[in-house]
């Protein structure tokens, strides 16, 4: 294979020896060389940037960013209010749709990090091939849907500890899980691939093992569970849907929810120390993540926990009290275990609070770099802090002190709604840009044996990724207009689908600033696929992807590297 890159190393003016961090490139206006690139895209020169920056040489980061890092009160709370609604077919059927949805979405991010590893975020893969426009309110919805779940999070986190305390104030907690975020981000990038390294390993743990008492709570081995043998019980009585189409199509909001931060190995990219190596292998195991960590653990919590029960009316939000983990295990009657899995489920939120931090931060510094955000926003410290980043994100984490006023909960759903649909629109572009991508790198000559790293499914996959992220659009929009048990109301719809108008506001407000642009999409013959592309030497490098084969008894090594590496 004859590939040549045409990465260019930065000039002394990007990558210097400024104490002050790493000076900005010019300003993006939104057209530069037809409209298709921002002046710099935040396409650096990784191998300088590693020398500058060696902290940021971290294997665990990469490995762990999208198995542990999503794991919180979306899996461990927001399922049981799913599981109410929608019935333990609905729940299951809900989370592997956009389980299925999320594989193909990795895939075509994997093929895109590897080939253009971007510094911040995967927006810019948006603006490069989608639209200017629709790059910017991507990278904004992203920022902000991390932005308000931070405050979240940490309000979660101090509701999980009411389970053994509650005559203490939960604006004490929320100041000491704040100050532990805040201590986490002095170590930069090492710090937030420690701090989920370890906590993705404890929430794996927790998870696994709940599968494995969920399977000896059905089979009625617990002797103080006075239920005996349950089987699919549950499935037959209450039923296996509740609520109807209406039941199925709300799980699909909290099934992203849940999921949210799965996409994080590609913000990753940028900061790891070999992401050409490292990343192909993070995307293919999201496979046995999805389906160990979130399939396997709700079927079984669908067959051990009735979804009339009145304890799950409560499992939404940062309610962390009304977990139906924790149900499922004292409802066994087993004493103990109850607070092992609440002090997890703390341990949980944490840790997506710390993704939050992460991942919003340094999409906000991409944005500021490229003129999509105030430009203070992109100074990086010398130990590739982005620091006004930081402070802003954890101002927005005072705002979980809001719950001490009487309508703290009617604020906090509002800003939650910003939030409610961003994955989705997210994930769909980031299908879309890999759709738009291979279109332009065909158009302007090239082939797919060019490509370092390739998709396991293709664009075809992305196409099909696309069309589940829009079902579960068009789903959320009706049960959204049509409520449960309700009739239609604009608070309604509007606390579950305030984002889609505030992207197209986004949308629209950058396109009339910069006066239009590159029309309403860039052409395939009109994309830069050149500028930043990865070094790559098929003559050392042909190696480092191919899979070795292996047999029938490699499968159980496979599937434990699969989860825990």
């Amino acid at each position: 294979m004859d590939f040549k890159s045409s990465n260019v190393p930065l000039s002394e003016k990007q990558v210097g020896d400024d104490e002050k961090g790493i000076p900005s490139p010019p300003a993006y206006s939104g057209v530069v060389d037809n409209g298709t690139r921002p002046d710099d895209c935040n396409w650096y020169d990784y191998e300088e940037l590693l020398k500058k920056y060696p902290e940021a040489k971290n294997p665990r980061l990469s490995a762990r960013c999208n198995a542990g890092g999503s794991i919180g009160a979306g899996l461990f709370v927001g399922s049981g209010g799913a599981l109410h609604n929608g019935g333990p077919a609905s729940l299951l059927l809900g989370f592997i749709i956009i389980g299925v949805m999320l594989l193909f979405t990795v895939q075509a991010l994997g093929e895109l990090a590897v080939l253009y590893p971007v510094n911040g975020a995967f927006y810019m893969y948006a603006v490069r091939f989608i639209d200017p426009a629709w790059g910017f309110a991507m990278g904004w919805e992203y920022a902000l849907s991390w932005l308000v779940i931070l405050p979240f999070e940490i309000t979660a986190a101090g509701i999980t500890i009411e389970f053994w305390r509650n005559d203490i104030n939960i604006g004490v907690w929320i100041a000491v899980f704040l100050s532990v975020l805040v201590l986490v981000q002095f170590f930069a990038v090492r710090g937030y691939g420690e701090v989920e390294f370890v906590l993705g390993i404890i929430k794996i743990i927790a998870v696994i093992g709940f599968i494995f008492l969920g399977v000896i709570i059905d089979c009625g081995g617990v002797p103080t569970d006075n239920r005996g043998y349950i089987g699919a019980q549950y499935w037959h009585n209450p039923g296996a849907f509740r609520n109807g189409f209406k039941g199925f199509c709300s799980v699909f909001v909290t099934a992203a929810f849940a999921f949210a931060g799965t996409e994080l190995v590609g913000l990753a990219a940028a900061e790891a120390e070999d992401p050409r190596k490292t990343l192909p292998k993070a995307t293919r195991t999201v496979f046995w993540r999805i389906a160990i960590f979130y399939v396997l653990s709700l079927f079984i919590l669908g067959l051990i926990v009735r979804s009339d029960s009145d304890e799950l009316l409560n499992a939404s939000g940062a309610n962390t009290k009304a977990s139906p983990f924790v149900l499922a295990i004292k409802e066994a009657g087993i004493k103990g275990l109850p607070s092992v899995f609440n002090a997890v489920i703390t341990l949980s939120v944490i840790s997506v609070a710390n993704s939050a931090t992460f991942a919003s931060t340094r999409t906000l510094q991409a944005l500021a770099k490229n003129g999509m955000a105030p430009r203070f926003l992109q100074y990086v410290d010398p130990q590739g802090r982005p620091l006004w980043c930081i402070i802003l994100q954890l101002v927005f984490g005072l705002l979980a002190f809001i719950n001490e006023a009487d309508v703290g909960i009617q604020v906090f759903t509002w800003l939650l709604s910003l939030s409610a649909l961003n994955n989705l629109f997210v994930w769909a572009s980031i299908c879309l840009s890999h759709i738009r991508f291979r279109r332009g790198w065909a158009a302007q000559g090239h082939s797919e044996d060019e490509l370092p790293f390739k998709a396991a499914f293709g664009v075809i996959g992305s196409y099909i990724g696309f069309f589940l992220n829009i079902l579960a659009l068009v789903a959320t929009f009706y049960v959204s207009l049509f409520p449960i048990g309700a009739d239609p109301n604009a608070e309604a719809f509007f606390t579950t689908f305030l984002s889609a108008p505030i992207a197209i506001a986004l949308y629209v407000g950058w396109k009339i600033y910069i006066r239009g642009g590159t029309g309403f999409y860039v052409r395939s013959h009109e994309m830069d696929v050149l500028t930043g592309l990865r070094e790559f030497h098929p003559d050392v490098d042909d190696g480092v992807l191919k899979e070795k084969k292996f047999g029938v008894r490699d499968i159980p090594s496979r599937l434990m590297h699969a989860v825990f590496v």
